[in-house]
């Protein structure tokens, strides 16, 4: 990195233009290269911050995923085939999405101005949000529901995780074997049932080695993926999944693709942990590479609603949660083929609105607030301002 202002009793030199640090979920850029901008189709390797058509596409498919699932949680107990699908999609969506959030998180360091991102585009979303959800069940329900900061609620665990990742990412970056050490730790998480519920810490854990697989990618790891053998492949594999997924339904418990509880937790030896995380790990990067050879790498309509999945995500729960609270899940046409296809076609359709631009605009307040006043000007950034201020012509 350049350094942030001229040393004492040294000539002043240009200084590189300030860059924007990731999202709170990283947007699909590259760290800034002093190389111009290529044209062309963009690329995961592409200098100069552009987005890549890919990642977006991959982005809002997984958010997509993620809402159809939660919808389908009340109603799988009645269908073995939707319990089965519902296995397959829960092995690998949060698995993608968190592997692409470790790969744009490798640029990370402890910069005063990308902390400052962390803390508005992550911290800030947490408390608004974890205070949110019990208020919305109170304010639905007439219930009482207590607000604790210490305990995530509903779908606010990941960014307590990000947040902790994120912090973590140089430390990964010294480790010889980030990734094997990762999931040694996630290992001895799911044996570990004292951990408790503190921060959700069990999640933190034992999705850890997601997080720190991709920070360890490089663009060509997505290129290999991406071939057209591996799509085709990639049809036969997941019909397997679903086949598994469907044999599976009564002999498995499906909390264990969760990852929020010890072994000792689901009634299994404590030996089982570590073996369930490496067959799960598995599992879930097959799962995950097929995702990724499916997800078109060219811009398409949806493309652009990759860059507010973080809205999809932590709004679509109010969706969900007033459904669930109002009785709508248990309307028995709903819990038929064609209710659960309807229920699902509504929720994808839900999520998508919940990542266009307008609903950005109105809830960015609090989910990229700027927050100019809560920091401290860095020396870097006040001689960018006095630079820019010297060079700027005189009447």
């Amino acid at each position: 990195m350049f350094d942030a202002a001229s040393s004492p009793g040294q000539s002043r030199r240009p200084l590189p233009p300030a860059q924007s640090p990731a999202d709170g979920v990283p947007a699909p850029r590259t760290p800034s290269s002093p190389t111009s901008v290529r044209k062309g189709p963009a690329r995961a390797d592409r200098p100069g911050g552009q987005r890549d058509a890919f990642f977006d596409n991959a982005k809002y498919l997984a958010i997509v995923l993620v809402a159809m699932g939660h919808a389908w949680e009340p109603l799988k107990g009645d269908s073995r085939i939707l319990e089965g699908v519902y296995t397959v999609v829960y092995c690998f969506h949060m698995p993608a999405f968190i592997i692409i959030s470790g790969y744009f998180s490798r640029g990370f360091d402890l910069r005063p101005d990308r902390l400052k991102r962390l803390i508005t585009g992550v911290v800030v979303p947490y408390v608004v949000f974890e205070t949110a959800y019990p208020l919305f069940k109170n304010l639905v329900t007439g219930s009482h529901e207590e607000i604790s900061l210490l305990d995530p609620w509903y779908l606010t665990w990941f960014l307590v995780a990000l947040f902790i990742w994120r912090l973590t990412t140089p430390i990964w970056k010294l480790v010889r074997s980030p990734f094997a050490v990762a999931l040694g730790i996630a290992m001895l998480a799911s044996a570990t049932p004292n951990i408790g519920d503190d921060l959700d810490l069990q999640r933190v854990l034992q999705f850890l080695p997601y997080f720190v697989l991709g920070l360890c990618m490089k663009p060509e790891h997505f290129q290999l993926v991406r071939r057209r053998s591996v799509r085709i492949a990639a049809v036969p594999v997941f019909a397997a999944a679903l086949l598994v997924g469907w044999w599976a339904v009564p002999r498995m418990n499906t909390a264990w693709f969760y990852h929020r509880d010890a072994a000792q937790e689901l009634a299994a030896p404590w030996w089982s942990g570590p073996v369930m995380t490496l067959a799960l790990m598995g599992c879930s990067l097959l799962l995950t590479a097929c995702f990724f050879a499916w997800v078109p790498g060219r811009r398409t309509w949806f493309t652009a609603l990759g860059a507010g999945t973080l809205y999809g995500y932590l709004l679509h729960g109010f969706l969900v949660k007033f459904a669930d609270y109002r009785g709508w899940f248990d309307h028995p046409w709903l819990h038929h083929p064609l209710g659960e296809i309807l229920v699902t076609l509504l929720f994808a359709a839900a999520v998508t609105v919940l990542c266009t631009k307008p609903v950005r605009r109105v809830f960015r307040c609090v989910m990229e607030p700027r927050m100019e006043w809560a920091f401290r000007q860095d020396a870097g950034e006040r001689a960018r301002a006095r630079e820019k201020h010297e060079q700027a012509p005189t009447a």
